[in-house]
């Protein structure tokens, strides 16, 4: 078999989340030896080009607990400290999505 078709088999399975601009994609994969680990992917369109920028972190079970911590951590402290605006951008039905005017994406 080709190295294509070992790609393949080793995805388990896949969730996409659309947020605003960017898309994120968690992907459960498994090793040669059938143990799973996490792909964290974030695609975003670069305006100027269309090409899509991909960032991917790799996170593996006998991390899972200690990225947990730290994630919820993090985001208690940012719904501790700034309000969560939870609707950013408004979708029309054909898929494209304009920013609102009186959002501050300063962080």
């Amino acid at each position: 078999m080709g190295e294509f078709d070992n790609k393949e088999r080793e995805e388990v399975f896949s969730k996409k989340v659309r947020a605003g601009k960017r898309t994120y994609f968690f992907d459960v994969k498994a090793t040669r030896s059938g143990d799973y680990y996490l792909t964290v992917t974030e695609s975003k369109k670069r305006l100027e080009d269309g090409v899509f920028v991909k960032h991917k972190i790799f996170l593996y079970k006998e991390d899972f607990e200690k990225f947990t911590e730290g994630l919820n951590e993090t985001v208690d402290y940012i719904k501790t400290h700034q309000d969560v605006v939870e609707k950013r951008y408004e979708y029309s039905e054909n898929g494209e999505h304009s920013t609102r005017s009186n959002d501050d994406f300063t962080f």
